[in-house]
This record gives C-alpha cells, sequence and structure tokens, in this order.
C-alpha cells in the first residue's frame, strides 16, 4: 500500500504565528516566511501508541495519586472523539492536558498568580483514545487568572490538550474553552484565529449525556486533526 504525505496546514483554520495584539508571539514569531519541509516516511506512519501502558488513574485528576484526597473545586467530566480529515476515529493515541486548578493557579514554579496552590490537584493527566476514537478525563474546572499581556488581562478558564494522532505531522497541542465564560471574546489567544468557526471550534459544549446527577457536568470536546475543519493549534504555553 502507498503511503500518502498528507496536505499542508491550512492557515484559515489556524492561528499566525504573530498576531501583534498577543505580546509574546511578536517577540518569538518568525520574521520570514516558513519553508516547507517534505515529508518522510517515518513522520506518515508514527509513532504508534498500541501498546503503551498507563498507569491506573492518570485520567482523573480529581484526587490525589499520593494521598487519596480529592482536589477542591468543581468536579467536571470532559469526554470528545479525535479524528482525522475523513471524520475517521483516531484508536491508540495518547491524549495529555494539563491546567490550572480551581483558583486559576498552575503547579509550576514559574506561576507565582497570588492564588492558593491545591495540594492534591496536579493539574495534569492522560488517556489514550478507544476503537471508536473516544476519551474521558474526569477533571476539576479551572478558574479564570490574570497575565500581563495587556492592562487588566485575564484569561478565560481553559484547558490545554496534547496528542499526536497517527503520525508526527498530526502533532496538535492546543487548548479549549468553557461556554458563557464572558472572557473568551476579550481573550487575544483565541481571537487570533482568523474565523469565527474556527474560534467556536475551541469551545467544548455541555453535554447533559455526560453530567452524571450530583456528581460533576459534563463537556464534550471533539477533535479533528487535519483538513478543512481542523481544530485550531496553540501558539502558546498559557
Amino acid at each position: 500500500m502507498k503511503i500518502q504525505p498528507y496536505n499542508n496546514r491550512d492557515w484559515k483554520s489556524h492561528p499566525p504565528y504573530l498576531y501583534e495584539a498577543y505580546g509574546s508571539s511578536v517577540k518569538r514569531g518568525p520574521l520570514q516566511k516558513l519553508v516547507p519541509i517534505t515529508q518522510t516516511l517515518s513522520e506518515i506512519t508514527g509513532p504508534l501508541f498500541s501498546d503503551i501502558k498507563l498507569e491506573q488513574g492518570e485520567a482523573d485528576l480529581t484526587r490525589s495519586a499520593q494521598t487519596g484526597i480529592e482536589a477542591m473545586g468543581e468536579r467536571i467530566i470532559v469526554v470528545g472523539k479525535v479524528m482525522d480529515e475523513d471524520e475517521k476515529p483516531i484508536r491508540n493515541t495518547v491524549i495529555e492536558i494539563w491546567q490550572a486548578n480551581a483558583a486559576g493557579r498552575y503547579q509550576h514554579p514559574v506561576d507565582q498568580h497570588n492564588a492558593p496552590l491545591d495540594p492534591n490537584f496536579i493539574g495534569a493527566g492522560r488517556c489514550v483514545t478507544n476503537d471508536k476514537g473516544e476519551y474521558r478525563f474526569l477533571t476539576i474546572k479551572p478558574g479564570a487568572y490574570p497575565w500581563l499581556n495587556h492592562a487588566n488581562a485575564w484569561r478565560p478558564a481553559h484547558i490545554h490538550l496534547s496528542l499526536f494522532g497517527p503520525s508526527l505531522v498530526t502533532r496538535l497541542v492546543t487548548q479549549f474553552f468553557f461556554p458563557g465564560d464572558p472572557l473568551i471574546s476579550l481573550d487575544p489567544i483565541l481571537n487570533s484565529i482568523p474565523t469565527k468557526s474556527g474560534r467556536r471550534r475551541l469551545i467544548a459544549a455541555y453535554a447533559h449525556d455526560v453530567t452524571e446527577p450530583e456528581f460533576a457536568l459534563g463537556y464534550r470536546f471533539d477533535i479533528v486533526l487535519r483538513g478543512r475543519q481542523a481544530t485550531p493549534f496553540e501558539k502558546s504555553g498559557r
């Protein structure tokens, strides 16, 4: 079977590397046009994660693996499906997430935001998609936090995701937001995405069928790795 290379990235769906309203991108964005590199066989046929073994509970961020004590904040369930550009499910791919805690602070020494840390919330987890391309995380809804991009700047609640898909050229690092957040319209990172439809694809949907009574609200966030309906990538680590 002949292995076909992937199409080039559709920049109508993704943020430019340099977006003036997002200050950090001005400092690190390339000043010259990027040079496309021909894809090699190894880049379009891997990596493969079918044999990866995860520790029990890696997809549950709500309880400390060391103490068994629950983290503080609102429990949420996040589910979704990972698909290719033809909407076919991507199975056996690793999804990693990281996020701030309920007070809007990351478990990282660089984050010195004046908000409490939660010793029972590490803020990171991972899972592997099943045969239908589905994933599921149990976590805490993150809080908003201030950043120094502009005057009185606050980032809306969001969760970062990292996944490879079936090959290195489908590598995606992105983030999703929550519906109804008043800070979304003010966020330069989200607004750097050129189209309204692209920005909409980064907002999770409330899912009542995922919500568990008296336990946790459910949200659905599907991910498309390539093509016109691709999930826009993230050019920031915040």
